[in-house]
């Protein structure tokens, strides 16, 4: 949709109607020519639908918890039963999720090699494979880009302009940040990445942006050659 829009504008279609919106999207396919992308399979959506209950729940589980702090007396209560009530949803949840990918040997398969390297947990894994189904299908840069791990230029004449990231999936963004935060710890092919560009003077937040690209491209190649992780 973005794309679109940023079309339509540089066609000096300023207007929004149907009809424009319409004639843009038919102008827009003939002249980039857009890559076909495959519609999810009913297994693939409901995963994805039920990692995003899941997150839902989780969230709403964390505001009742904040009120609870600032809540007095009879409130309490209600807030405290609420919160019991989500702990046992997101639990279900848990296990239908669990029944789900390891009844099926195409999703265990996959979560099993995901899962195999180390910093990736359960939750990362399935994030992955509900928000990420092109993961083992496309080459380095661009699920790196599709992402929103890779930094793009910004450049001009003799100018060189830092890099930034860009776009891309925020929720498998933030499950890549947070295994991206155990391996830095512990896994022998993030973490002295992570040493080594601290070292030279790239900035923590640089440094990071680059392990989890190292993170994807890893987890992007033991899916594609159906390899687990061997350190």
């Amino acid at each position: 949709p973005r794309q679109v829009r940023d079309f339509a504008k540089a066609s000096g279609f300023l207007a929004k109607t149907d009809a424009i919106d319409a004639r843009v999207i038919a102008q827009f396919g003939v002249a980039i020519d857009p890559q076909v992308t495959a519609v999810p399979g009913e297994d693939a959506q409901e995963l994805q639908a039920m990692m995003v209950r899941r997150g839902q729940l989780i969230a709403m589980r964390t505001q009742e918890k904040n009120r609870l702090a600032l809540a007095f007396g009879t409130m309490r209560k209600p807030i405290k039963e609420h919160i019991a009530w989500l702990d046992r949803a997101i639990e279900g949840l848990d296990i239908d999720l669990t029944h789900k990918l390891r009844t099926s040997p195409a999703w265990k398969a996959k979560e099993d090699l995901l899962r195999s390297f180390k910093g990736i947990g359960p939750v990362r894994a399935r994030t992955m494979l509900a928000d990420l189904p092109e993961l083992g299908s496309l080459n380095r840069k661009k699920i790196a880009a599709l992402v929103g791990v890779a930094p793009f230029n910004c450049d001009s004449g003799t100018f060189r302009g830092q890099r930034h990231i860009w776009g891309g999936r925020a929720q498998v963004r933030t499950a890549l940040y947070m295994a991206t935060l155990s391996a830095m710890q512990y896994n022998p092919a993030i973490a002295p990445l992570y040493r080594r560009l601290v070292a030279a003077g790239k900035p923590k937040k640089v440094a990071m942006v680059a392990c989890m690209r190292k993170l994807l491209v890893i987890l992007n190649a033991m899916l594609r050659d159906g390899a687990a992780w061997d350190a």
